[in-house]
């Protein structure tokens, strides 16, 4: 078994003095006894999957959540230096702020700040930093004009991306293992080139592979960036949920769970009964989840996804997460409700913007497959963009790459070692001989280097 794979084993749970040791931030003493457990060979397999799982996950808590309180007032004050006590604590008492205990002490997590750069206007404005969100910007309100009265919109992209594992990390004489995501056929993808890359020697996936890269393996003796160019057609359709009569009979694929985070708990049973009171059509039921997420959350920065425990089901709860927790809970509460619904990530890759995105699609017969973006639908309720939050329920731009067709996959030449996210891959991975890198142990970057449009 892959060591990635131990996470299909996540919600068997901790035995309860490890979890205790665990909530209460004492780190160091759960990963001892996790050690005792492992150490013993009577210790069942699916709970020493678990525990390797946990332990990883543990070994990472501590670098996502850096500060104590006295340090989060710090951060905050050096972006709004009147900044008071009495205010961390509405936001606290709000869950506007995301936390954890370490040795039984409140540590706050590293983008706490970013978050409320991003989300809260007036934290915003008294930091000097209300310039207009970059999700707030035009592009995307004259997309939607364009493809309503053309019914579609087909750009051309050419992205460049590079992986580099940083000069500290390097030993002449390395192994390394690098891979970059790379577009994959889809419904809305084609006419796929691989450009130009960087060693030219690299594996290059299968077009219909679940999570696309293009893989290098090199003994370096001298540190360089491992990179690659490509282009590919984006055609979206606009799609007019007003329009679409859903079949009597739907089918029954993807509406299955997927441990550790579609998981059909008592929890989200309990949510999809009470969204869908008295419905039967399934396109209201996704609507209704749909408006459920990006009616009622908030959008907040999150732990890297390694550290992150029943994704979907602590979005329904806590009412915060970010593109791809949002994208998880509407495809649980979508298979939880019978209607088939798939994973699509990679980037967003506008003219001069390229950035990693998750999103979610859903199928309705006998219309076919949807998209849900329930990310921008958040951002769109949030910037009072009512007809743009309607869009991405059913439609999306054209401003994407799609790398990634579904979620927890291994890669075509799979990685030996720990990936820095065992789920998804929009920015790349690397690893050596002997460990998994994270991520800042090596940089990433991605520049969209053409979009055009193409008459359909």
């Amino acid at each position: 078994m892959n060591i990635n794979d131990t996470f299909q084993y996540l919600n068997i749970g901790l035995p309860q003095d490890i979890a205790r040791h665990k909530a209460c931030g004492h780190l160091d003493e759960a990963l001892r006894l996790i050690d005792l457990r492992l150490a013993d060979e009577k210790t069942p397999m699916p709970i020493r999957s678990c525990m390797i799982a946990q332990r990883e996950m543990i070994r990472r808590q501590a670098e996502n959540f850096p500060f104590n309180r006295e340090q989060a007032m710090a951060e905050l004050r050096a972006e709004v230096p009147d900044f008071t006590e009495a205010e961390l604590d509405a936001l606290l008492d709000a869950n506007r702020i995301n936390w954890c205990y370490l040795n039984g002490e409140m540590h706050f997590f590293n983008r706490f700040v970013s978050t409320l750069l991003k989300t809260d206007a007036d934290f915003a404005r008294r930091a000097g930093k209300n310039e207009k969100p970059v999700e707030d910007h035009n592009l995307i309100d004259e997309t939607i004009v364009i493809m309503k009265e053309k019914g579609s919109l087909t750009k051309r992209i050419r992205v460049r991306a590079s992986l580099r594992v940083k000069d500290e990390h390097f030993v002449p004489g390395m192994f390394m293992r690098a891979h970059l995501p790379i577009p994959a056929a889809c419904d809305q993808q084609s006419d796929i080139v691989i450009e130009k890359c960087f060693p030219e020697n690299a594996q290059i996936a299968p077009e219909d592979a679940f999570q696309r890269t293009i893989c290098w393996e090199e003994t370096m003796q001298e540190n360089h960036e491992f990179w690659v160019e490509y282009s590919y057609t984006h055609r979206s359709v606009w799609h007019d949920p007003a329009k679409i009569t859903p079949s009597a009979e739907q089918p029954s694929f993807d509406t299955e769970e997927q441990e550790p985070h579609i998981v059909f708990t008592p929890y989200i049973r309990a949510l999809v009964k009470e969204l869908t009171e008295g419905v039967t059509d399934p396109l209201e039921k996704a609507r209704r989840f749909y408006d459920f997420i990006t009616k009622r959350m908030s959008y907040t920065f999150m732990p890297e996804y390694f550290t992150l425990e029943s994704i979907a089901e602590n979005c329904a709860r806590n009412g915060i997460g970010d593109c791809g927790v949002f994208a998880l809970l509407f495809i649980t509460l979508c298979r939880c409700a019978g209607i088939p619904a798939q994973w699509q990530s990679g980037l967003c890759a506008e003219p001069d913007d390229c950035g990693a995105h998750d999103w979610a699609r859903f199928y309705i017969a006998p219309y076919g497959w949807l998209w849900a973006d329930p990310s921008f639908g958040v951002s769109a309720n949030r910037n009072g963009k009512e007809e743009r939050r309607q869009f991405y329920f059913t439609s999306q731009d054209p401003y994407r790459m799609v790398a990634n067709r579904a979620f927890q996959k291994n890669f075509t030449v799979e990685k030996q070692h720990w990936r820095a996210d065992p789920y998804d891959n929009q920015t790349g991975e690397m690893e050596t001989a002997d460990r998994g890198l994270r991520y800042d142990e090596y940089d990433r970057t991605k520049e969209t280097l053409m979009c055009v449009t193409i008459d359909d």
